[in-house]
């Protein structure tokens, strides 16, 4: 069978999944080898589609890195979507979206690989995407209301901004991934040891908390 009547075969027979497995190899390849080193070859051999699928379902190498990227955004989205902190006092709610981000952070490397690959291209392919910036923008926007909530009761300081909350949560478990080999080199310790994932967890929250409600 040629690799053409193959193609159409799987994607008759399961197309959403196919496009599922794709994207789901495609990330592991280029969290681990960056944009310019991984290779569609390698994807087509990992979900035994060929090249010319995976070009049909994303139109190219780069609108397959760009459909990757809006995958673990979307990932990230939703899950804390499912917090439910408007539900909680804003101290708690606070408290719970840090180690949230602590958690997600730290158990999903290839995510925050992703973004720092992103970042030595400068943004220049997130920046083509019209899904991202409405998709993080909810992360801020519930920022905004649980600091909205915590100001009006008197717990929180003022003259922090949503974004700058937000860049405070995320920046702790992703120093965490990203210098984790150098960190233990220098000083012998494993930052995603699971022995100190809860002591660490645990500070993610408490620090974001006592910035929050220092006066």
């Amino acid at each position: 069978m040629s690799d053409s009547v193959a193609s159409s075969e799987v994607r008759k027979r399961d197309p959403e999944g196919t496009r599922r497995d794709i994207l789901e190899v495609a990330t592991h390849e280029f969290a681990a080898e960056g944009f310019a080193g991984a290779r569609v070859d390698k994807i087509a051999e990992d979900t035994a589609t060929t090249k010319r699928m995976i070009y049909y379902y994303f139109g190219s190498k780069e609108g397959l890195y760009l459909a990757v990227l809006e995958g673990a955004y979307k990932r990230v989205r939703a899950l804390e979507g499912n917090l439910r902190v408007d539900d909680l006092e804003p101290v708690e709610a606070l408290r719970r979206l840090a180690e949230f981000t602590y958690d997600h952070h730290t158990s999903h490397e290839s995510f925050i690989r992703l973004v720092q690959i992103e970042n030595v291209h400068r943004a220049e392919h997130l920046a083509q995407s019209e899904q991202i910036a409405d998709l993080n923008s909810t992360a801020v926007k519930t920022l905004e209301s649980i600091l909205k909530r915590g100001i009006s009761q008197g717990l929180f300081r003022s003259d922090i901004d949503p974004l700058d909350v937000h860049m405070m949560i995320s920046s702790y478990p992703i120093f965490h991934v990203a210098n984790r080999h150098t960190f233990k080199s220098i000083f012998g310790r494993d930052m995603l040891d699971p022995k100190l994932h809860d002591r660490y967890k645990k500070l993610a929250g408490d620090m974001i908390v006592a910035t929050m409600t220092q006066r």
